[in-house]
């Protein structure tokens, strides 16, 4: 009996090791499954990835290379108001390129455009200027379409206030608009005036489309005056930074405003000649210029923020237009045959950037014309000795045809239409 206890005990003994055994075996088999089924999930999502990853490169190469082909979900920019960007594509940044269907119009057929910018006319040989085309980096600037752009156009007021860059871009804009007139007896100055580099107010009536083209001579934007009593001998005259031009007024109706200032805020045309700055009633005689003009510009900004009607009127800013002068005191000027393959450092402008800061923190939209990096290259497009006045060389000035007919395209698209350019 004690024997076969013993042999019993003995097999219960083995078989609870085989058991135990088993068990053991079996988990590890599970744990081992559980754990190669978290890996290769891992791995599938990895491959799954990279899958996704290496598609999502693919058709972005592809409608890099290829934008003409995008659907119009993605070739759609929308115009920010307050920056110089349309959507992803900065129609600023760019390059231009050589196209034989330029000039857009003859400058000798249009009555509007000033004869010292009329190159061609007084004696320039070359018409290679003419024929060049900007060519936004990401995008295309809608081709000129004037019928189109005459007929969006019809009962509005379009308003230029600034310095004789700003006289050039409304002669440039009248001149493109007169080319899709067939009775140019239609077109004509409200008061009869000839165009003068002086007079005050110009304005153009397309009668046979009730459009206005009227220009501000407003070269500080901020008002102008005398010097008040008592100031020092060498004080003639002031520039009031905290009152905006006693024209003004006139500049409140309009459906499209478009302002520039840059060119008069220099010493030459400053302390030189005896103006200085003036703010309610005292004068700023330690103040510089870049501070005066930054000051200036928030007195227009609060301006705009209160008078104009958002509901109606788009406001535009256009920045500093690259001049060439050359030589130390940058009082020479060489015309180049053709444009610069670099800008040499005139893509920059303090004043440039004083209107850009000055743009981003206002509340009301107004949109910036940055020309300056555009205009840069253009050594070639100045009006040099080829004007008027030819034994006073000009490296400011453009000629017409020129780049301001270029400013004025990408100011039209971006007038007349609310989605930006076309990739």
């Amino acid at each position: 009996m004690v024997g076969s206890f013993e042999v019993e005990q003995y097999s219960l003994s083995k078989l609870r090791q085989f058991h135990e055994r088993f068990l053991s075996y079996s988990n590890k088999i599970v744990k081992g499954h559980c754990k190669l089924w978290v890996s290769e999930s891992i791995s599938a999502l990895v491959v799954i990835g990279l899958f996704l990853s290496f598609l999502l490169a693919t058709v972005c190469t592809y409608f890099y290379v290829f934008p003409r082909y995008q659907p119009a979900a993605v070739r759609t920019y929308r115009v920010h108001e307050s920056s110089n960007s349309v959507g992803k594509c900065n129609v600023f940044e760019g390059k231009w390129i050589p196209d034989e269907s330029y000039p857009l119009y003859n400058a000798s057929q249009c009555p509007f455009a000033e004869p010292g910018f009329n190159c061609l006319a007084n004696g320039r040989r070359d018409r290679g200027y003419q024929k060049w085309r900007w060519k936004p980096k990401n995008c295309d600037i809608p081709k000129f379409n004037v019928q189109e752009i005459l007929g969006k156009l019809r009962g509005k007021r379009i308003v230029f206030v600034g310095d004789s860059l700003s006289r050039t871009q409304w002669e440039s804009m009248i001149c493109l608009l007169v080319t899709g007139v067939e009775d140019k007896r239609n077109v004509y100055e409200i008061n009869g005036n000839k165009i003068t580099k002086r007079i005050r107010f110009l304005g153009v009536w397309f009668s046979s489309f009730n459009i206005r083209v009227d220009f501000y001579r407003s070269v500080f934007l901020v008002q102008p005056g005398p010097a008040p009593r008592r100031a020092p001998k060498r004080v003639k005259s002031t520039v009031r930074l905290d009152k905006l031009d006693d024209i003004s007024k006139e500049w409140i109706d309009s459906d499209f405003l478009i302002f520039n200032s840059g060119h008069w805020w220099t010493p030459t045309k400053l302390f030189d000649m005896g103006c200085y700055f003036q703010s309610g009633g005292s004068l700023k005689l330690g103040m510089g210029i870049t501070s005066a003009f930054r000051s200036s510009l928030k007195t227009w900004a609060a301006w705009v923020e209160t008078s104009i009607n958002r509901n109606r009127t788009r406001v535009f800013f256009r920045t500093f237009e690259s001049s060439h002068w050359i030589g130390r005191n940058r009082n020479s000027c060489k015309v180049t045959r053709r444009p610069w393959l670099k800008t040499k450092g005139r893509d920059r402008s303090r004043i440039s950037d004083i209107i850009i800061d000055v743009v981003k923190k206002m509340t009301t939209p107004v949109a910036v014309l940055h020309v300056t990096p555009m205009g840069a290259f253009r050594s070639d497009a100045h009006v040099g000795t080829w004007s008027d006045n030819p034994s006073v060389p000009d490296c400011s000035h453009w000629c017409l045809p020129g780049v301001p007919d270029t400013w004025n395209e990408i100011l039209l698209s971006m007038m007349l239409s609310k989605n930006g350019l076309t990739a």
